[in-house]
């Protein structure tokens, strides 16, 4: 019985030695809706890192956070000057560019892990896989990527911080994503990721909502749903404004 009983409690132990590290992850917000007086908002990511038996690490792990919104196609056009004229010349598409795209990280995505790892999991800017169209020219298609990345730069949908993650005593762990004004309505994912010695050696998920509100709601939904009616009223509305501001010139003169 003795026997039994130890051989159990060693069973027991080796099972718990051998226990994964676990990701605890909340959102400060499921839902952001935009209206008239949206300027942009904070997305707060964070959470616990559950150790096997408590103990935690002297040096504590990296964490990295990726934000990325709803995915679509994306053309990128180059245009040329031809007989004075400015026209398009070249195009690439991509077929899956994320409308929104953030990482927040303890360290410098170069040092944080190998090429392979940060490929695999798309951790970083230059990672992103947005899957040119086939038969582009690999060097044309570099070429397009970079101007469409840069692009998104300037608008602040792709952003990446290297000192985005603050962990505290080891276990705790935050990091503040920065939503600009023009981020897009859609389906959203935070990705956590912990890694040490290059490995990513836990990783989670969490998923929120970015939508419209209020009048902005109403016309968006009936620009997806009823485009024909929009599109009547729409030219029925610009011809009322014309005609006011035809009124009102008339008037004055």
């Amino acid at each position: 019985m003795m026997r039994r009983v130890v051989l159990a409690l060693g069973l027991w132990l080796a099972l718990v030695g051998a226990a994964p590290i676990r990701l605890i992850t909340q959102l400060s917000q499921a839902r952001i809706e935009i209206n008239t007086t949206f300027r942009g908002s904070e997305m707060l990511v964070f959470g616990a890192i559950q150790y096997p038996q408590g103990s935690v690490p002297d040096a504590p792990p990296d964490i990295a956070v990726v934000v990325r919104g709803p995915s679509a196609p994306v053309t990128v056009r180059q245009k040329a000057r031809i007989a004075g004229i400015w026209v398009n010349a070249r195009a690439v598409r991509f077929e899956s560019v994320p409308g929104f795209y953030a990482v927040a990280a303890t360290r410098p995505i170069s040092v944080l892990a190998d090429e392979r790892t940060t490929a695999i999991y798309e951790i970083g800017i230059r990672n992103l896989q947005l899957s040119p169209a086939s038969g582009a020219d690999d060097g044309i298609s570099r070429t397009f990527e970079a101007g469409l990345i840069t692009a998104r730069q300037k608008a602040g949908l792709f952003t990446e911080r290297s000192d985005g993650v603050q962990i505290t005593r080891g276990v705790l762990y935050a990091a503040r994503i920065a939503l600009p004004a023009a981020v897009p309505v859609g389906d959203y994912t935070a990705e956590i990721h912990l890694v040490r010695q290059g490995r990513v050696l836990a990783s989670t998920s969490a998923p929120f909502v970015i939508d419209k509100s209020g009048f902005e709601r109403w016309v968006y939904v009936m620009a997806q749903e009823n485009s024909l009616a929009y599109g009547l009223a729409a030219v029925l509305a610009a011809l009322a404004a014309g005609a006011l501001a035809a009124l009102v010139t008339r008037r004055r003169w």
